[in-house]
């Protein structure tokens, strides 16, 4: 494969999307996107990131100081994004379920409240990237908020909701996969 700067892609405008498990994903890279998938706002720029961890056993054999086959036994992927927007709905995808209530006899106040232990709520989740005239969606169908929440409270500095996602499988289909318009991506003749 010759070089061509033209493959080089740059996130220069990225969403990201969270629905309930089952809503119907988009069909495309560039399809409008179902009410029902809720976007979680303004993100850093540089905190959205995503990566997979295969797992791997190996045998080993006598005649050998090297094993002598490799074989996966596991997958797992993640998604994570540092969201600046602070709402009933981030706060309850971050913390991975949970309920925000008005408080009795205050019209303006609420009280949020996690969820128990094995009360975490799946949500599926889209990714949005776009460069140019080329766009990528990562599609989750089933993920759960796996780690624990630290947020820091600066003074100078805005105080930043980790949302980590796990994939998960399900009868679902793909655990994820990715849609794009790229013409890099068109499968060679």
């Amino acid at each position: 494969m010759a070089v061509n700067k033209a493959r080089i892609r740059v996130a220069q405008m990225a969403r990201v999307y969270l629905a309930p498990v089952g809503t119907v994903a988009p069909a495309d890279a560039t399809a409008a996107i179902d009410p029902a998938w809720a976007e979680v706002g303004y993100f850093t720029p540089d905190s959205l990131q995503w990566a997979t961890s295969p797992s791997f056993q190996e045998v080993k054999s006598h005649q050998s100081n090297y094993p002598t086959r490799r074989f996966q036994d596991a997958d797992a992927a993640t998604l994570q994004v540092d969201l600046q927007e602070w709402s009933a709905a981030n706060f309850i995808s971050v913390y991975g379920g949970g309920s925000v209530t008005a408080i009795v006899g205050t019209p303006t106040q609420y009280k949020f409240s996690p969820p128990q232990i094995g009360g975490r709520e799946q949500v599926a989740a889209c990714v949005e990237i776009i460069d140019g005239d080329i766009h990528f969606r990562k599609i989750i169908p089933c993920a759960e908020q796996t780690e624990g929440v630290s947020t820091t409270y600066e003074r100078a500095k805005e105080a930043l909701l980790p949302l980590r996602l796990a994939v998960l499988g399900s009868d679902l289909g793909d655990p994820w996969y990715d849609l794009t318009d790229d013409p890099a991506f068109a499968p060679a003749v």
